[in-house]
């Protein structure tokens, strides 16, 4: 029996040039990268960061790589460093979360600052207070810096929500609010005795007893962290309160038209955030100085800014962000002894991953933008 059936011909080929190919959408390749970045891009800003970081070091006359090898060694080979930078680590796990459950709102809570403030002396000073019932004091301390920081973001919340007013204003308002109040506070009513003698503004020392410290190195303050940015990643992605925070967080329109309260995300998102940013604060008081001084504050509230566009809004991604930035802030100490660098070199090295970070995300909005003026007018009548 033949075989009838046949092999289809391969096309003729008759040696001549091909056609050119029609040329890529340039806009939309670039749309493209920019919707996938998130990896890469972190790594970029971080490259360019250094290298620019490297190139200012280099014109004080110091080897970049000497520097860098030096931050390294302070933050994580030398006696006791990487448990100096673990204890660094913690708040800022805490305040990169306090920016981070708000964004995925689409709110902008810069208040950790003051929130982080607040929790820290009444943290502090409960931990004092009951530093005779030993851990139990300490749990009470992380408890109430937890309540106060939320009372601040209960405050933006519902102006917010109710009244209209914009969280950056309400959050950066209340940072010089709360700085005012604590600062009366550590020398008036809270003030310890030594501060007395000594002249420096600061709480009563917390007993040992009701002091977090570390488990075979590792503090528990940053275990603590770890086990709530977790919490915080599983109930954004598995459960329905998460869902109601991403949905309007992502359209605000749509949610309402589903019936998810808005006004409700809204406050709980800023409830929550600030109650971490406090929590913060007192894991600073209970397990680094031991009291409340008003420099304790330093930069851990703003930091949460960088740690939470490093990790694109995802919680889990706050702990390795802000691992990188507490070592640069832990190292930062021995430049300026071993290398005569001014540490501020650290703060410019943050400004520049911002800056390098955040490029994207602004490319990514006005991308985003164009497309949805133009679904717009595509869709409007007469089209």
């Amino acid at each position: 029996m033949s075989d009838t059936r046949t092999e289809e011909a391969p096309p003729p080929s008759d040696g001549g040039p091909r056609e050119p190919e029609a040329p890529k959408d340039r806009a939309g390749l670039l749309a493209y990268l920019i919707g996938h970045q998130s990896g890469v891009v972190i790594v970029v800003a971080l490259v360019i960061a250094l290298l620019i970081g490297a190139a200012l070091i280099r014109y004080q006359g110091v080897n970049p790589w000497y520097a860098y090898e030096v931050l390294l060694r302070g933050a994580l080979v030398n006696d006791g460093a990487l448990t100096r930078t673990l204890q660094k680590t913690a708040p800022l796990v805490l305040t990169g979360l306090a920016v981070v459950l708000p964004l995925r709102v689409g709110l902008f809570n810069i208040g950790a600052q003051g929130q982080l403030q607040l929790g820290a002396i009444f943290g502090a000073w409960v931990a004092y207070v009951a530093g005779g019932a030993g851990f139990l004091g300490a749990v009470l301390g992380m408890l109430v810096g937890i309540v106060f920081g939320s009372v601040v973001g209960l405050l933006v919340g519902v102006l917010k929500a109710y009244r209209g007013v914009h969280e950056v204003i309400s959050t950066i308002m209340l940072n010089y609010i709360v700085a005012g109040v604590t600062f009366w506070l550590v020398v008036g009513p809270l003030q310890g005795e030594s501060s007395r003698t000594s002249g420096i503004p600061q709480t009563e020392s917390i007993p040992e007893a009701a002091r977090l410290d570390t488990v075979a190195g590792v503090p528990v303050g940053f275990a603590v962290a770890v086990v709530l940015a977790a919490v915080c990643w599983w109930v954004l992605g598995r459960t329905t309160f998460g869902f109601r925070f991403n949905t309007v967080g992502a359209n605000k329109e749509a949610a309402r038209y589903a019936g998810v309260p808005i006004n409700r995300v809204v406050v709980l998102s800023m409830l929550a955030g600030a109650g971490l940013a406090g929590l913060a604060g007192a894991l600073e008081a209970l397990g680094t100085l031991h009291r409340f001084e008003p420099a304790i504050v330093g930069s851990l509230g703003f930091d949460g800014i960088t740690i939470a566009l490093l990790a694109r809004a995802n919680p889990l991604a706050t702990i390795p962000a802000a691992f990188l930035v507490g070592i640069l802030r832990t190292g930062a100490a021995g430049l300026q002894f071993q290398t005569g660098i001014a540490p501020e070199i650290v703060d410019l090295l943050l400004a520049l991953i911002l800056l390098m970070v955040s490029i994207p995300v602004l490319g990514k909005w006005l991308f985003r933008s164009r497309a949805d003026k133009q679904s717009v007018a595509t869709t409007s009548w007469g089209n």
